[in-house]
């Protein structure tokens, strides 16, 4: 068989692989999805012809790509996180995604590597994040290591390259009906606050950030976005941490602590967060 054949075959061979991966991963992330039903709906965004049917073929091949030109490095960091943490390597939290035609959120669980022991006090409470948080987790933080996973997400649909960064379920309730415009754009692995100051600027700057992605998305601009994650997380090293904590501040405990929302208020919005994450086991047992 000559060169050409056989480069044929493997090229075919590895689209449809492609093809087969991430139709079963799509139809297995249906399975753990759900709607956040507790929600206030929100007017639905037009998207654009390259956000509608390009973007989604420009993910797939990155996301294809980068598990195997990048598995050594995959289970070398699942390696050490073993050895490290224990199991389980990966560690899954329901996430706000995508806005449906109703106008209100899917939530989806997003894959990261493990960064944090599971130590828990006499109660069976977990400790602080700020004990949990081991030398080693955070350097998987501050090189972005732990994110890896989440190429998975953008295979199965749940995802995209570049998008406003998915926050906490516990977050989104607290997030104005005009903030929660970012979600009328597909969740990304990084995005324009991610390139302008990561978790260093205030809440209210990482959601005008997103604000403003979502008003044009183009093929220019998810490019530049890519190439300045690379320069930021990879060659300068940012972290996501903020100066004085383990993790980053929840939006609800930095409008409470900023007296912008008071206790009340506060106390209303994590039930309806906890409502909405209770309404996956529901969800889960009806499937």
């Amino acid at each position: 068989m000559s060169k050409k054949k056989v480069l044929g075959c493997l090229l075919t061979g590895a689209v449809v692989t492609t093809a087969v991966t991430t139709t079963v991963m799509k139809n297995k992330a249906k399975k753990t999805t759900y709607k956040a039903e507790s929600i206030d709906p929100i007017t639905p965004r037009e998207m654009g012809f390259y956000e509608k049917y390009v973007k989604r073929a420009i993910d797939v091949t990155c996301a294809t790509g980068a598990i195997v030109v990048f598995s050594p490095i995959y289970l070398g960091v699942a390696a050490l996180v073993r050895a490290k943490l224990g199991s389980p390597v990966l560690f899954t939290q329901d996430r706000p995604g995508l806005v449906g035609p109703d106008g209100k959120e899917t939530v989806f669980k997003m894959y990261k590597f493990r960064s944090m022991t599971d130590e828990r006090d006499e109660n069976g409470e977990l400790l602080p994040d700020e004990v949990r948080l081991t030398k080693f987790g955070k350097w998987l933080r501050n090189t972005s290591l732990d994110e890896l996973p989440e190429a998975f997400n953008i295979l199965n649909g749940t995802m995209s390259v570049i998008g406003p960064r998915p926050q906490l379920v516990r977050d989104m309730v607290f997030m104005t009906k005009e903030q929660r415009m970012r979600h009328t754009a597909k969740p990304g692995l990084s995005g324009l606050a991610q390139v302008n100051g990561r978790n260093a600027i205030s809440w209210e700057d990482k959601m005008n950030w997103d604000l403003k992605y979502i008003k044009k998305v183009t093929f220019k601009e998810d490019l530049k976005i890519i190439l300045d994650t690379v320069k930021k997380a990879f060659i300068k090293q940012e972290g996501i941490t903020q100066d004085d904590m383990a993790t980053a501040e929840d939006l609800g405990d930095y409008l409470l602590r900023t007296e912008k929302v008071n206790q009340s208020e506060y106390n209303k919005r994590k039930e309806m967060a906890t409502e909405i994450l209770e309404g996956s086991l529901k969800d889960y047992g009806d499937k």
